[in-house]
């Protein structure tokens, strides 16, 4: 079950990261003396491909490849062991699957954080990019020695409570959302345990998820690519101080910066995955998720 959901996870990865690495372009959007300026989506994503060639949207992705290699099992099927244990035969309420999707999110999220923080490092490279200046990052092992050198061995735990708190969220909208979609749609004869039915509950799943994650993915996102100035100041003493800064100076929209591309990525990612996964548990001979 681990190797099949870390080899779904790769695939719906690589076929959604362009939407991913706009949705943090976007979030980082307004840190700059340029928030002034509109923009949205389309706009990042054509600025990317013009400026870097169409590989410039896959700026990060070996680090994401490497984030799923633990997050995505870890959260998967310690959900599934979680549920297992807590019910004898009969299902689960709602609040408890979301209360084991959140926690199963959370320690994933714990292990996987390394990762993560090098992704948004290098996807906000490409910024630097535009201003003629070399890329902080020439790759993924080399993002995580420098970090070390300079930020020592907990800077690769930076921003490590928004993750945490947005992985709960995520897992919680996510897991415990498309758990009871698709078991609703079995049950209430809408759908076979098949393609249809997978593809309605990851829709609503990934909705919900986007929905309650959006703020703290923003939080999460400008923790992390922030690193010490010359002067050796930073711009967010920690998570709290992200958020009142970001509402006080960008107002209380600039929380769902992201949105659209975050659940336009979340609802393909979510179809990949799933399909993949569910597929590959038949051939292997498991039972449905």
């Amino acid at each position: 079950k681990i190797l099949l959901a870390s080899i779904s996870a790769m695939v719906a990865e690589t076929t959604t990261f362009p939407i991913d690495l706009t949705k943090t372009r976007l979030q980082l959007h307004g840190e700059s003396v340029s928030v002034g300026r509109p923009t949205n989506g389309f706009l990042v994503a054509s600025e990317i491909v013009r400026q870097q060639g169409p590989l410039g949207l896959y700026k990060g992705l070996s680090p994401a490849l490497l984030r799923h290699l633990f997050y995505t099992p870890i959260r998967i099927v310690g959900y599934e062991h979680l549920r297992s244990s807590l019910t004898d035969g009969g299902s689960l309420s709602l609040p408890a699957k979301a209360l084991s999707g959140g926690l199963s999110g959370v320690v994933a999220q714990l292990v996987a954080s390394p990762a993560d923080l090098v992704k948004v490092r290098m996807q906000a490279d490409g910024r630097m990019l535009r201003q003629g200046l070399q890329p902080r990052y020439s790759g993924c092992f080399d993002a995580l020695n420098k970090i070390i050198r300079s930020e020592g061995i907990g800077g690769l735990w930076k921003g490590v409570f928004p993750n945490v708190q947005r992985a709960f969220l995520v897992n919680m909208g996510e897991l415990a959302c498309y758990d009871q979609a698709k078991h609703f749609v079995i049950k209430n004869r809408i759908s076979e345990d098949n393609i249809y039915a997978h593809t309605l509950a990851s829709i609503m799943s990934g909705l919900s998820a986007t929905a309650l994650s959006c703020p703290a993915d923003v939080v999460k996102t400008r923790m992390m690519n922030q690193s010490r100035s010359k002067q050796g100041k930073i711009m967010y003493n920690n998570s709290y101080d992200c958020l009142v800064k970001t509402v006080k100076v960008e107002g209380l929209r600039a929380l769902w910066k992201g949105f659209i591309p975050t659940w336009a990525r979340l609802g393909p990612w979510q179809f990949v995955f799933w399909v993949s996964y569910e597929k590959f548990r038949q051939i292997a001979g498991f039972s449905s998720f």
